[in-house]
């Protein structure tokens, strides 16, 4: 399974490892400023655009209840009342119920970010909380929105003659000090990526690759060929494991040096109670990895989901 996309010297200068909680390493690669800021454009275009076209609509309608008190009919009671309070609403809804429902998703992006190949991460391999997802969006404001509403206040006030010179420096610094917050550390982290414990790292697309239950020991049913012993696993040993955990150990037989799966199998052992031996890694991961994907598999056939270690 290999990169779709060139490797460059700047993948190379972003490329980093992450070591989950299992002790699991994974290759990932930092996405770059420009594809944040491209992502955040489309973002705040699509947020925009979809309010812009709920404004036009709230107005015809407020047009046919003006029409109506014209014609000589009482439009209902409280009617504009409530479509100023709906509009409001869905303002405020709207701007930060779009990044937190996408980013608290399965694929920890928005539809911007999910154009430009990027996705937001826990920095500590673990799971994306909600907390962090947060605290990552409600900063975004602090470091962007509100010094640019406040310039574009002050630039209001400044065409009727009031001296706003101090003021006007003061949020241009800091819009500028938080705008550049990212090119002065190498993960390219905003404020809030610090605050949260999150990083945005690039969707890796793949091509499909063979099918890995059809291959050395998965398809032997769990003899190896290097010391033909043969692993077989029960249920309690399969149950400690989901299909997030799945998908890390199909990556790391995929992709990962004899090390990492080294270290990856001494993990495994340690969690089932098993003593590993050497030499023998591969053939092991691949018997756990179809045992535990039969599994996964026969209990999703019964309404029953596993979708990581917590569930």
């Amino acid at each position: 399974m290999k990169p779709s996309f060139p490797v460059t010297r700047d993948t190379e200068r972003r490329a980093r490892v992450l070591i989950t909680p299992e002790g699991i390493a994974l290759p990932l690669t930092i996405a770059s400023r420009g594809s944040r800021a491209g992502a955040l454009m489309l973002d705040i275009t699509f947020i925009v655009s979809g309010l812009i076209i709920f404004h036009l609509l709230l107005f015809w309608i407020a047009g046919g209840l003006f029409e109506s008190a014209l014609a000589g009919l009482e439009p209902p009671t409280g009617a504009l009342e409530f479509l100023q309070i709906m509009l409001v609403l869905l303002v405020f809804s709207t701007w930060y119920g779009y990044f937190l429902v996408q980013e608290l998703g399965p694929r920890g992006a928005t539809l911007g970010k999910r154009l430009v190949g990027i996705r937001v991460a826990a920095r500590g391999g673990g799971r994306l909380t909600a907390e962090a997802v947060i605290a990552r969006n409600l900063l975004r404001d602090i470091e962007v929105f509100y010094p640019l509403v406040f310039i574009l206040v002050l630039l209001a006030s400044n065409s009727v003659e009031e001296d706003i010179t101090t003021l006007a420096w003061a949020a241009t610094i800091w819009f500028a000090l938080f705008l550049l917050f990212p090119f002065f550390n190498r993960d390219a982290l905003r404020a809030g990526d610090i605050i949260a414990g999150t990083w945005v790292v690039e969707s890796t697309r793949v091509k499909l690759g063979d099918v890995l239950s059809t291959k050395g020991a998965a398809a032997a049913r769990g003899a190896s060929a290097v010391t033909g012993a043969r692993y077989e696993f029960g249920e309690p040993e399969l149950a400690i494991y989901g299909e997030k955990e799945l998908q890390t150990l199909e990556r790391m037989l995929r992709d990962a040096s004899p090390e990492a799966l080294a270290a990856v199998q001494d993990t495994i052992c340690r969690k089932i109670g098993w003593n590993p031996g050497a030499g023998d890694e591969r053939a092991f991961l691949e018997a756990f990895y179809a045992k535990l994907r039969a599994k996964l598999e026969s209990d999703m056939r019964f309404g029953k989901r596993k979708a990581d270690k917590f569930s």
